[in-house]
């Protein structure tokens, strides 16, 4: 692990330590804190924790989709090499 980093999320100050470079945790910290403050002024008046716990979920709900997308991607890039390569054979013979 590397030296301890110092971020802000919301009002609270938090020491983490990471294998991730600095400028990353911050990154990261200020990703969190956008979402958080999302939720915050959507008028849903709910306690820190309520919020957090929301954020996870949008934040999860984002990998997921990412997840999604990447497999779709991957699956289109599998065929069209396999389609290219069906071609290439095809003018090869």
């Amino acid at each position: 692990m590397k030296k301890p980093i110092r971020i802000r999320i919301l009002d609270h100050e938090y020491l983490l330590r990471s294998d991730e470079d600095e400028e990353r945790v911050r990154e990261i910290a200020e990703f969190i804190n956008v979402k958080l403050g999302e939720i915050r002024n959507s008028g849903a008046h709910l306690s820190e924790g309520k919020a957090a716990i929301l954020a996870a979920f949008y934040v999860a709900s984002d990998y997921f989709q990412a997840l999604r997308e990447r497999d779709e991607l991957a699956k289109y890039v599998e065929a069209r090499i396999r389609s290219l390569n069906e071609q290439i054979d095809a003018l090869s013979q």
